[in-house]
């Protein structure tokens, strides 16, 4: 039996594995990868790696065995049809009969595009028969403290949210929900809608930033279209800059706003508050 995660060297998968390794022996973890040279690291501390890509469901066919427990994360490839990705790993852990498919989605009250690729995945899932694990992530901090020199240069941070309120966490929080479903029990066929313990509207993130920084930091809030047009100005593609203004129109409706508590039980500690990323972003 192994754990295996997919897109195990990307941003949210970096932390699985490394909680995995904290948890359970390195050889009974599976790192699937498309380029074996980022997973070096991880091969010379025991992980087994896996090449294969979503795009070439050929490459699945030999990457899970009967009784494995599979993390799929979500494909973050835009443009591209992320739901036929997703199918393809699908399809091949039904067919090798793995023990559980846990899926990184998206709040279940969410209406913007972004979700769209996330529900058709989760029918399909739901349709394959396979024991499943829904992971409804929300917004991570990172989203709002990777890039915070724009905001610092002009002293401004641009949304299209409103006064819309959001509880985020960092994807090291998520990953810990993550960990606890792969290597515990009792899991299958569950939802579990994923979200900080705090939430904060803009004036009140553009405020931390603020103090963190010594910095007089405002919020200024504009239309989808506005901000979108700012996005594209700054050399975002348009689909994912329709994408971000979209789900910024669901934030001020509300609908990034997760109090289930479901994410701290899982981690077993309190999520990280973004207060404290912002401070960490900045010292780093």
């Amino acid at each position: 039996m192994s754990i295996v995660v997919t897109g195990a060297t990307g941003h949210l998968g970096k932390h699985v594995v490394e909680g995995l390794l904290e948890k359970v022996p390195a050889d009974q973890v599976t790192a699937v990868v498309r380029d074996e040279a980022k997973a070096a690291d991880l091969a010379a501390r025991g992980v087994r790696i896996a090449v294969a890509d979503y795009d070439a469901p050929e490459t699945l066919d030999s990457v899970f065995s009967a009784g494995d427990k599979v993390l799929l994360i979500s494909s973050s490839a835009v443009g591209k049809d992320r739901v036929a990705q997703h199918k393809a790993v699908l399809d091949a852990a039904r067919a090798a009969g793995v023990a559980l498919l846990a899926y990184t989605s998206a709040p279940g009250s969410l209406t913007a595009a972004l979700a769209d690729d996330h529900r058709a995945t989760e029918a399909a899932v739901l349709e394959s028969g396979v024991p499943y694990t829904l992971l409804r992530n929300g917004w991570y901090n990172e989203n709002y403290t990777e890039n915070l020199a724009p905001v610092l240069e002009h002293g401004a941070v641009v949304q299209a949210a409103g006064e819309g309120r959001i509880s985020t966490a960092s994807r090291a929080d998520y990953a810990a929900a993550a960990v606890a479903v792969l290597t515990g029990e009792g899991h299958e066929n569950a939802t579990y809608e994923l979200g900080g313990d705090t939430a904060f509207d803009f004036t009140e993130y553009a405020a931390a930033v603020s103090r963190a920084s010594g910095k007089e930091i405002v919020y200024n809030a504009v239309p989808a279209e506005t901000y979108k047009g700012i996005l594209t100005g700054a050399g975002v593609p348009e689909p994912f800059a329709a994408i971000l203004a979209g789900v910024d129109e669901s934030i001020a409706k509300g609908e990034l706003l997760i109090t289930s508590g479901d994410l701290s039980r899982l981690a077993g500690r309190p999520t990280t508050p973004i207060t404290e990323s912002i401070e960490a972003a900045l010292k780093g």
